[in-house]
């Protein structure tokens, strides 16, 4: 949908809002603020011993240190399952031989534009991690069953690691069966 009138209020080095005059379904015109971000992607990483990959990572906006699945924005250009292979290798310092969608999430569909693709990793092999500087992360390798408890109950509160966490789970108990592999 495009809106009618879009004057933009501010450009950043990641967002950009804008203000959009649309008309609605309802036949209701309105003014709506939209924070425009590229997306990101994020991925289970689970290791042979039954162990998913964690970054408790400082979160200065959040207010503290938040429980995390290895993510990122998307580059310009960029597919998302690029995106995930190169931040799992940056934050965590592990590349996988196996990728599967899990599917996208939207992380606030009332005000953001952003698409968050998430995927499971599995076959990880060590690499060189590469954290940025001005990322404050901490690596921890955390029973699968256990950080699925920390999502449902709540111990995880970014929603695309909790919902990241509960997809492959989900996945994981298919038996097998495809939901979109990837490699």
């Amino acid at each position: 949908m495009k809106p009618d009138k879009q004057t933009l209020q501010f450009a950043g080095r990641v967002v950009r809002v804008t203000t959009d005059e649309v008309l609605l379904p309802n036949g209701h015109r309105t003014v709506l603020e939209v924070v425009h971000h590229p997306g990101g992607a994020a991925a289970v990483a689970l290791d042979e011993g039954g162990r998913v990959c964690l970054l408790r990572q400082y979160r200065y906006v959040a207010g503290g240190w938040l429980w995390e699945l290895p993510a990122g924005k998307l580059e310009p250009d960029e597919p998302p399952l690029a995106t995930a292979q190169r931040e799992l290798i940056e934050e965590a310092g592990v590349s996988a031989r196996h990728w599967e969608s899990l599917g996208v999430c939207l992380s606030s569909p009332g005000v953001f534009t952003e698409r968050l693709h998430l995927f499971l990793a599995q076959g990880l092999v060590p690499a060189q991690a590469a954290q940025e500087r001005a990322e404050v992360i901490e690596i921890h390798w955390v029973p699968f069953q256990e950080a699925c408890r920390w999502a449902l109950e709540g111990e995880i509160s970014d929603c695309k690691s909790a919902l990241g966490l509960l997809r492959a789970s989900a996945r994981l108990r298919t038996n097998g069966k495809p939901w979109g592999a990837v490699s």
